[in-house]
């Protein structure tokens, strides 16, 4: 299950790049994973030093750092 969370934040950080900043739920919808493993690829990267959250009135939305 690592090595899928891994390939997941991998994905993800692929799709920030392209895109820019999302919300939080965009980029869970973006992805082809599940709900969970997608929130814990978030948290990956997160855990990694390499999202920035920002809380916006519509929601919370990331970026690279």
């Amino acid at each position: 299950m690592i090595e899928e969370i891994g390939t997941v934040a991998g994905e993800i950080w692929h799709l920030l790049k392209e895109k820019g900043e999302l919300s939080v739920s965009g980029v869970v919808a973006e992805i082809n994973a599940s709900q969970s493993i997608a929130y814990m690829g978030l948290g990956w990267l997160a855990r990694e030093d390499k999202l920035e959250f920002v809380k916006k009135s519509r929601g919370v939305y990331v970026r690279l750092k």
